[in-house]
């Protein structure tokens, strides 16, 4: 593939002018929903080859959420795309200030394996209803899904509107040698590092979507039925491989047991399997490996099984673990729960503090104060009280990291604004102006200055 070629012709696309169009824009995204929904037993297919995702499973995390942010975006883009009137100060009197959204111009979209419809599809259509072109590169691990994603994007649009590269670190490598006008990347802090320092070549703005130790308190007055119902659901969707899925439980000592036997009676009222649409495959050897190493004899209390055959491992809980444990080294990104104790928020709060700032963090307690504390003292992306990762289904909330965990955001109009520059104009008229900013300065010119600039004056 001829990356020049193809940068090219999306810069020339772009600055044709042709995806300034509301109205155009609209259309592209119209287009994807139907080519979407046309091909939604493709969609089906390749994800169930690649890890055994059900239909179910795949519409409600993956095609419905895309489907949402398109009609979302087509919905409010004329509204989130209209000059945005603001006050003036007194000094610049009379002239009138707004702000416009700009489109960047070319993007790169670098989507992860775990949703691969959804962490592709979502940026890339922020990105459209901003008005720019895209390049999206889908990872490499699914296969399946990657090449149908590019049948059908390069199949029904412009390349130089939009276009889908497939490949591995080599192809992404060659993509970071271009000059973007932005890139968004989903994945690993790792490869965060790596993305940055390409783009940095450029000065190219960027936003990362990483992902962290993700803590879930159980404070001692939380409601356990419910609690662990909704977390549960959480950590084992997509067999824990969600970057928002709960990473590891901190549980108040007085409710340790009771917590315990209700979780693992929850997670056996669900008979998780792969047959029954309720699990997945872990996507390959290399992850396969890596989440085994975590499990050992002594702190396996609940599951642990693994068929290595099938990529598949059993929902498992460990307990007593310590924060020395393989398990606490990094993101587990797997169906592996440890559970871990304390005595006081205090002891809680600094467990969380031995981590990078991560992605998510959840709360289940009624009470004000415990709240207030975690939220307060605690640097996370987003988060959920009494609820677990259904934050990231409200495109009315931003979703993103801070510091290790990410930086920007996206869903609904913070997409928009992601892939916008925000172009601040004052436009002043010919027939009036102020003296006061000219030669010769005079003291009767620096107190009404005084007076007017540190007033707060605005018309």
């Amino acid at each position: 593939m001829n990356y020049d070629a193809l940068l090219e012709s999306q810069r020339n696309f772009f600055l044709s002018q042709g995806t300034k169009s509301l109205k155009f824009r609209k259309e592209q995204l119209k287009t994807l929903k139907r080519l979407l929904k046309d091909n939604e037993s493709r969609l089906h297919e390749a994800i169930y080859k690649d890890f055994k995702k059900s239909e179910t499973e795949n519409y409600l995390t993956e095609l419905y959420l895309i489907y949402h942010e398109i009609d979302n975006a087509i919905k409010n883009l004329d509204q989130w795309a209209r000059k945005e009137r603001v006050s003036t100060n007194f000094f610049n009197f009379p002239a009138r200030s707004y702000i416009l959204k700009e489109p960047l111009g070319v993007t790169l979209v670098i989507g992860a394996w775990n949703y691969p419809y959804n962490l592709c599809f979502i940026p890339s259509i922020a990105s459209i209803a901003a008005g720019n072109t895209v390049i999206l590169k889908p990872s490499e691990l699914p296969s399946n899904t990657s090449a149908l994603m590019a049948e059908l994007i390069n199949s029904n649009f412009d390349k130089g509107f939009f276009h889908v590269i497939e490949g591995g670190v080599p192809e992404t490598t060659a993509l970071l040698e271009q000059r973007f006008d932005k890139i968004f990347f989903t994945g690993s802090p790792k490869v965060g590092q790596i993305i940055y320092q390409a783009a940095a070549k450029h000065l190219t703005p960027v936003t990362l979507e990483l992902g962290g130790k993700n803590p879930t308190f159980f404070h001692k007055d939380a409601n356990l039925s419910m609690g662990i119902k909704r977390m549960v659901w959480a950590k084992f969707l997509n067999s824990g491989q969600t970057c928002v899925a709960p990473d590891y439980i901190l549980v108040h000592e007085d409710i340790k047991e009771k917590f315990l036997k209700k979780l693992v009676a929850e997670i056996e009222k669900h008979n998780y399997s792969i047959d029954r649409g309720n699990f997945l495959q872990i996507i390959n050897d290399h992850n396969l490996k890596r989440l085994q190493s975590m499990l050992t004899n002594d702190n396996v209390y609940y599951g642990g099984n693994v068929n290595e055959g099938e990529r598949y491992i059993e929902p498992t809980v460990l307990y007593p673990v310590n924060l020395d444990d393989a398990v606490m080294q990094e993101e587990i990104f797997g169906p592996i729960l440890p559970v871990l104790t304390y005595r006081n928020l205090d002891e809680a709060i600094a467990i969380t503090r031995r981590y990078e700032k991560p992605l998510s963090c959840y709360v289940f307690s009624g009470s004000r104060s415990v709240k207030r504390r975690i939220l307060s003292e605690i640097s996370f992306g987003c988060g959920s009280i009494n609820e677990s990762i259904m934050n990231y289904s409200n495109d009315k909330l931003p979703f993103g990291g801070v510091g290790h965990s990410g930086f920007g955001s996206y869903h609904g109009k913070f997409g928009f604004d992601t892939f916008s520059h925000q172009k601040a104009m004052l436009e002043k008229p010919n027939w009036l102006e102020l003296n006061l900013k000219y030669y010769k300065y005079t003291k009767t010119k620096l107190n009404i200055i005084k007076r007017l600039f540190f007033s707060g004056i605005r018309y």
